[in-house]
């Protein structure tokens, strides 16, 4: 498990959603966002860990390289998600939970299970405490920056190539790190 891949693969999953945190945090509390965003992403990453394991057990570590597919095609797949516009008057930790569910599923699941297949249950916790880290400082940092006019800029203008050559990364991890290219390299 590499602590470069998990930190990367948080940024790129949730780089999308930094821009939705920002209209969030004009609307509730510091304190509400990051609990709400923090629940969210404790949901998918767990969801993602159980599922990973499930299909580890079995198949061969080699074939669940694979899954280094799903980031990859991501990347490729334009298909970008808004957050959800009928929201409902919810306290503000449950209404980001519930938006960050709706908007950021289908990529953190596809991102972090082929991340997470092979960790052990003491690194699975030892990457909830990091990620459970790197959103606290995440939604504060944003809080500092999120009025700053160049980040909004920058992010319009070079975000979606930053996170798929992030995606793209992250799949061709998968595929070394699983041995899949280990195994294909015996089969020539």
């Amino acid at each position: 498990m590499s602590w470069l891949t998990i930190c990367l693969t948080f940024i790129a999953v949730n780089l999308d959603f930094f821009f939705i945190l920002i209209c969030l945090m004009r609307k509730y509390t510091l304190q509400s966002v990051i609990v709400g965003y923090l629940v969210g992403i404790l949901i998918l990453v767990s969801a993602s860990f159980v599922a990973g394991k499930m299909l580890a057990t079995f198949l061969p570590e080699w074939l669940l390289g694979t899954l280094g597919i799903l980031p990859i095609w991501l990347a490729f797949h334009d298909d970008d998600e808004e957050a959800p516009s009928d929201k409902h008057h919810l306290h503000g930790w449950l209404e980001v939970m519930l938006t960050y569910l709706s908007v950021c599923t289908g990529c953190n699941l596809s991102i972090f299970l082929p991340v997470l297949t092979t960790v052990s249950l003491f690194q699975f916790i030892q990457v909830l405490l990091l990620l459970t880290i790197l959103t606290v400082l995440l939604v504060c940092l944003l809080k500092i920056v999120g009025d700053l006019p160049a980040v909004d800029r920058m992010m319009k203008q070079y975000g979606d190539r930053i996170t798929k050559v992030i995606y793209v990364g992250v799949g061709l991890y998968v595929f070394f790190d699983s041995g899949l290219i280990s195994h294909l390299m015996t089969l020539l």
